[in-house]
């Protein structure tokens, strides 16, 4: 090789190496992330705008390097937009990495059973990484969980989500519902799924608490549910005090202690547990509960046990000082 060769080798040979380097080392400029930091890129974003928003927010030293570099070394994916965290540390390289190949930042808002929609409205208003506004749900529209969001998602999206998340619940646990139960619709079974969800928090009495208010549907009885006197007045907000003998002889359509029958709707979202009960409910004989201090219920089948049963259930109140 003669020496003009040589030399070209050489240039090559180093420039490869310098290439190597900074590949390995990040020396695409300096990096200005001291901290696990989130880094959003908006929709539709270039490289090139990307690049000046990250030296905006000190994150590289500069854009032009960057650009320079993540040309040269870069492996030519396109960036994702949405929400990215850059570890504390991150040289250039491994920014345009992550904003490459990373995984999108995901962020969780819990729509806990029997929350009210005027709640889930409350919840998702107060989310402040979400955008946009919302009328309060329908009641009974929104399926109990977790759902994930992005940043800058709109509010709109993810109640669309939790309302798709019924829906398909409801399409799927119908068509497997139990011969002679009580409801003869989707729409009366989330009814009373949510007076279920409302009168236990315990998980083993559901199906039992669906039998028992199936029983009292099919014989044309009062439900008498708590919970039904106090939904027209707080829309299913905690009432906050005892309920007044004028509200339990309210006359609306929720109120089941003046009416036969379910009410007009649902008094809160119930979730699958409580819907798969009111499909599927406990083969009982029992007309009557009552609480029985442990936070589960004393259930009976004559008014005379379940008057015995509200002794029982009073005696305990005035050993805890509460009568």
């Amino acid at each position: 090789m003669n020496r003009k060769g040589c030399l070209v080798a050489v240039v090559l040979a180093a420039l490869l190496a310098g290439m190597a380097a900074a590949s390995t080392w990040g020396w695409w400029g300096s990096s200005g992330v001291e901290e696990d930091t989130a880094f959003v890129v908006p929709s539709g974003s270039s490289l090139t705008s990307v690049a000046h928003k990250l030296e905006d927010e000190g994150l590289i030293a500069s854009a032009e390097s960057f650009l320079l570099w993540a040309k040269v070394l870069g492996s030519g994916d396109p960036i994702k937009a949405g929400e990215f965290l850059l570890p504390a540390g991150s040289s250039p390289s491994r920014i345009l990495d992550t904003l490459q190949h990373g995984e999108v930042i995901r962020r969780f808002v819990t729509i806990p059973e029997g929350l009210p929609s005027i709640m889930v409205h409350e919840r998702l208003m107060a989310e402040t990484l979400l955008t946009g506004s919302l009328p309060v749900p329908a009641e009974g529209s929104v399926l109990p969980e977790s759902y994930d969001f992005e940043r800058g998602e709109t509010r709109a999206a993810v109640l669309a989500r939790m309302q798709k998340a019924m829906s398909d619940t409801i399409a799927e646990l119908w068509p497997r519902r139990a011969p002679g139960i009580a409801v003869s619709t989707p729409a009366e079974a989330v009814i009373l799924a949510s007076i279920i969800e409302k009168e236990t928090g315990v998980a083993r009495e559901r199906r039992m608490v669906a039998g028992l208010y199936s029983n009292r549907v099919r014989q044309g009885m009062m439900l008498q549910a708590d919970p039904t006197i106090i939904y027209p007045i707080t829309r299913g907000k905690p009432l906050g005090r005892r309920i007044r003998q004028s509200e339990i002889s309210a006359v609306n359509d929720y109120n089941t202690y003046t009416m036969v029958g379910l009410p007009r709707g649902p008094i809160t979202n119930p979730g699958r547990a409580s819907i798969e009960a009111v499909l599927d409910p406990e083969q009982t004989d029992a007309l009557y509960m009552v609480a029985d201090g442990t936070g589960g219920h004393e259930f009976a089948s004559t008014l005379a046990e379940h008057n015995a049963n509200v002794a029982r259930w009073f005696a305990i109140r005035r050993a805890r000082g509460e009568m």
